[in-house]
């Protein structure tokens, strides 16, 4: 029998919630998710919160332990590393193709893009919406939508990540400059630049975040 729709809005409910708490990092890698605290804490009975666990176990942002409790996933530089690998080839085939589709009101709004990015250069957050709303241009204008789709399923895993990126003025400077090149880039029509300057951009991002996390995993040893 079809679950009812009251039913599926429930456990969707606390599906989103509890992604947005995992990756905001408002759940700890390596806390383990107590049933019974955690639908007391959401006011939800365990059906539904049972249901947003078993989707949130398949899509790796929780993991199963063998004794049967259930944890948010360590930082790991070897995962870390291996996603931004693969986001930094989506990234540069949809830099490539959008260089051969842009138009040039599609130009200026990357420019306006870029231009609030370098307004928000100081500010973490900030800087990072905007850097994230370049790339998502840069997808929409390529219109791949395989790629897309991928890119965005990636892109929702390492948002545990991105804060680890952009945590230094150093790293959001370079950020920006990169951005600038990749806008020239696809203005002219450059599909080669465009696509190593993605790359290139994304790849540092890793390097960055694995830095940081090392740092962080150190420290707290």
């Amino acid at each position: 029998m079809p679950e009812s729709p009251t039913r599926n809005t429930g456990a969707h409910l606390v599906y989103a919630e509890l992604k947005r708490r995992i990756l905001s990092l408002e759940l700890k890698p390596g806390e383990r998710i107590y049933e019974p605290a955690m639908a007391s804490a959401l006011q939800v009975s365990r059906t539904p919160l049972r249901e947003a666990i078993r989707r949130l176990i398949s899509e790796g942002l929780l993991e199963q332990q063998p004794t049967g409790g259930v944890l948010v996933p360590a930082l790991d530089e070897g995962a870390i590393s291996e996603l931004y690998e693969v986001r930094a080839a989506m990234e540069s085939l949809m830099a490539r193709n959008a260089c051969l589709k842009a138009t040039p009101g599609d130009v200026e709004d990357l420019k306006g893009i870029l231009e609030r990015n370098a307004a928000m250069v100081t500010f973490a957050d900030d800087a990072m919406r905007q850097g994230m709303a370049l790339h998502a241009k840069i997808a929409a204008i390529a219109g791949n939508s395989w790629a897309r789709r991928f890119h965005g399923q990636i892109s929702s895993h390492m948002e545990r990540y991105r804060h680890f990126t952009n945590s230094t003025q150093e790293r959001r400077d370079q950020a920006l400059a990169q951005h600038r090149i990749l806008v020239d880039a696809v203005a002219s029509g450059d599909p080669e630049k465009a696509a190593a300057i993605a790359f290139e951009h994304v790849m540092g991002a890793r390097d960055a975040a694995v830095r940081a996390i090392s740092g962080a995993t150190g420290a707290g040893a």
